[in-house]
């Protein structure tokens, strides 16, 4: 049955070479076998073959053949890469003298399975079929994860995927060791981070992270209260998905905005220290700054407060939504600002101005200064408050200002 499962799988990925070519010797490993017999079907699919020997030869062989990219991902390690347009086929060069020694080498029992393409025959050395069965997540050995401290993370991350269950010992061993993860590039923790903030079971396995250590280096402001809005958060980001409030990468950036210091500063620190972008840390920094007072607010801004909060937060609205939800500002605060954002022809979320700064310059005959920009404003506000609605009346108005 698991064999029929892998060969299925292998005929939906829909490669254009034949994998029949690659030598008798070669082995479907690794996450590429456990995703197979969970019909796990990913986009782009990413394959991950081990052979004994010629492991970049036959890497450029099958590029050269088919016609796809070539990279060495690894040269010392002969590990290559063939890139297609569905996907990507590594290929590895075989650590140790069987291929059994080779699987024994990796993190946990359900990614040290191979399936052999020419024999059709299952490699499973651990009884990680049986952990996959159970939906058990069991690591091979401590050492291991000691060989390469991400591991400690990618349990959790892959307990989120998957919606497994991390074995008793294998979590203590990872809690053991969280310490580890410090000597980890940042790059390499983020992106597991990333995995886990969009996982189906990502909250539940967060917070586990978080419980048994994982983030004490990299985030060290975690406590409690914020594992506790980790739900309401996934509750905020559904309501501003449903709602059309759109933005890229929302739930990493809201559940981030959760997690790191109430202080904009420290925040920022801990985000350059994760290697976050420039525009992710704007967007975060920016939420913590402006979500306090959202959440001190007892009566609706007026419409001239509106104008400038907005012009401050319209471009992380939907984060400082989710944190609102989150954090029990009332619906009569956030709704009406919700309905402003969502309405492109609102004045004061989406200002569009009657007169340039040119106009005021040649109708006025102004210099250019910061007067200008001040004039616009109060242009804008008057607008906003039904004072004015056409352009000869906004520059009556601006006049009316200079005397």
């Amino acid at each position: 049955m698991a064999v029929e499962q892998i060969k299925l799988y292998l005929a939906a990925v829909n490669f254009p070479c034949d994998f029949n070519l690659l030598p008798t010797s070669a082995s479907l490993v690794g996450g590429s076998v456990r995703d197979a017999l969970l019909q796990r079907h990913k986009i782009p699919v990413d394959l991950d073959f081990v052979l004994p020997e010629k492991a970049i030869a036959t890497a450029r062989e099958i590029a050269n053949l088919y016609h796809g990219g070539f990279v060495i991902l690894d040269e010392v390690r002969e590990i290559a890469r063939v890139v297609f347009c569905q996907g990507t086929l590594d290929l590895a060069l075989q650590e140790g003298e069987s291929l059994e020694t080779d699987l024994k080498r990796r993190d946990f029992t359900i990614n040290a399975i191979a399936y052999n393409i020419s024999s059709q025959q299952l490699v499973d050395p651990l009884g990680g079929l049986g952990d996959l069965e159970q939906g058990i997540l069991r690591m091979v050995s401590p050492a291991n994860l000691e060989d390469d401290p991400l591991r400690l993370l990618r349990a959790y991350r892959q307990a989120a995927q998957l919606d497994f269950i991390i074995e008793s010992q294998t979590r203590k061993a990872i809690s053991d060791r969280a310490f580890l993860l410090k000597t980890i590039a940042a790059e390499r923790v983020q992106a597991e981070l990333n995995y886990i903030f969009t996982a189906p079971q990502g909250n539940k396995w967060l917070a586990a992270a978080i419980e048994d250590g994982l983030l004490r280096f990299w985030l060290p402001s975690i406590d409690r209260a914020k594992i506790e809005q980790l739900e309401a958060v996934e509750n905020g980001i559904k309501f501003c998905l449903d709602s059309g409030l759109s933005l890229a990468e929302l739930p990493i950036l809201a559940k981030l905005a959760t997690l790191v210091a109430l202080e904009a500063s420290v925040a920022e620190t801990q985000l350059t220290q994760l290697k976050y972008s420039r525009a992710q840390i704007k967007a975060v920094t920016k939420t913590v700054k402006h979500l306090p007072q959202l959440q001190k607010m007892t009566r609706q801004m007026s419409l001239r407060e509106q104008y400038f909060w907005f012009l401050e937060t319209k471009d992380v609205f939907p984060i400082l939504v989710v944190r609102a939800i989150a954090t029990g500002v009332s619906s009569e605060i956030i709704n009406p600002l919700i309905e402003r954002y969502g309405d492109p022809s609102d004045q004061i979320a989406h200002p569009r101005s009657l007169i340039t700064g040119k106009d005021l310059i040649r109708e006025l005959n102004l210099k250019p200064s910061p007067v200008i920009g001040t004039l616009l404003t109060e242009i804008q506000i008057a607008q906003i408050e039904s004072k004015i609605s056409t352009p000869q009346q906004a520059l009556d108005f601006a006049a009316s200002l200079l005397i």
